[in-house]
């Protein structure tokens, strides 16, 4: 078995892709599988990282500023997207590909485009409930379109085959236990609310938490644990301007970056965080009830659809961003942590909505549709 992978950007664009890499080479060792991304990207260091091979192509997104500069910058991206088709097709006339697989953002289009005109059979995954530019144009090219959401099916345009498969998460995700994460983190039995704002951080949601987690260490009602990002070094002096001694508040864990996820997601009694489709999947197989704050900053305002899966099916509480300040975020954990009853239905309601298998499932459309492609040769 030979698969192509192409996508890039993000890590939500990235760790998908090596999920169900990785999940092929423990079932086939043998496979050969190549990744091609954005030259200069993340993904140009994430991947040979996991072990697997890694080719880039020179490409860029549109602009979607009007000004001299952004239509300077599309021009480029004209070109670009014209050189980078032509290197795409080298680089899979080269491997020759079984099969291609295309998790989402722009450098996946000239290679899915490619792969699709070279009879290569193609899939697309959209992680998120709106799907981004890329894949609603790819999605006549795919010979399936696989989604996280159901939701996402009704933005295509056309008659794409589509399978249900969820995101992939981590197997780590899925076998942590809450009570032995607990017991390794030194929690008790008060409510442990989980909040964090991406590796970067977010500058609004750790000044709408400083507030909450200040009281929290005065009258000890919540353990709380936050990741206040890369940008967010500042955090712990507002902390401190509001009274907060960090080394002496046991119930506060307060730190940059969350490297023990899967420990602390599984403790977690609330999750405050951003909507982005990996988060949210991994949030859904756990079944934790959160308070959700998308980003309006991300392409088609895709995590505010993703939000919505969740608030439609009673598993979550949306707070935009626009919307967002100390008190109500506040009034939102308060409702919600307090209420047993809440917390139950939304637990349970998020944990309907995994899909806890989806790299299995994957797999299973890539062997299938492999198969199918072999028949017509």
């Amino acid at each position: 078995m030979r698969i192509l992978f192409a996508g890039g950007g993000t890590a939500g664009h990235i760790n998908p892709a090596l999920a169900i890499a990785g999940y092929v080479r423990e079932r086939q060792p043998d496979a050969e599988i190549l990744y091609v991304g954005k030259t200069g990207g993340m993904e140009e260091r994430l991947v040979p990282q996991a072990g697997f091979e890694f080719r880039g192509i020179s490409v860029q997104g549109f602009s979607r500023k009007l000004t001299p500069k952004g239509i300077k910058d599309n021009i480029i991206t004209v070109k670009k997207a014209i050189t980078g088709g032509r290197a795409a097709k080298k680089i899979i006339q080269e491997f020759k590909p079984d099969i291609c697989v295309g998790t989402g953002g722009y450098v996946s289009g000239p290679v899915i485009r490619a792969a699709a005109k070279l009879g290569i059979p193609t899939l697309i995954h959209e992680q998120n409930a709106f799907p981004g530019v890329t894949n609603k144009m790819l999605s006549k090219y795919a010979d399936r379109v696989m989604l996280a959401m159901p939701a996402a099916e009704k933005h295509f345009k056309g008659k794409p085959e589509f399978v249900i498969t969820g995101n992939p998460v981590r197997g780590e995700i899925l076998t942590a236990d809450r009570e032995a994460s607990r017991k390794k983190l030194g929690l008790d039995e008060r409510p442990v609310i989980l909040s964090f704002g991406g590796s970067l951080g977010a500058r609004i949601i750790n000044e709408s938490l400083a507030d909450i987690i200040a009281r929290s260490a005065k009258d000890g009602k919540y353990q709380h644990i936050h990741a206040y990002g890369q940008y967010g070094k500042w955090f712990p002096d507002l902390l401190g301007e509001k009274g907060v001694d960090l080394a002496n508040a046991k119930n506060l864990d307060i730190r940059e970056y969350i490297n023990n996820m899967p420990t602390c997601l599984a403790a977690a009694d609330v999750v405050v965080a951003r909507a982005g489709a990996i988060t949210l999947s991994e949030i859904q197989a756990k079944g934790k009830p959160s308070v959700l704050i998308p980003s309006p900053n991300v392409a088609e305002n895709h995590q505010f659809h993703n939000a919505m899966a969740l608030v439609e099916k009673n598993a979550a509480v949306m707070i935009e961003e626009k919307d967002l300040t100390p008190e109500k975020l506040t009034e939102a954990i308060d409702k919600l942590a307090s209420d047993p009853k809440r917390l139950a239905e939304y637990s349970e309601n998020a944990g309907k909505m995994a899909v806890r298998d989806s790299v299995k499932r994957i797999y299973t459309v890539i062997v299938e549709v492999i198969a199918l492609g072999n028949n017509k040769k």
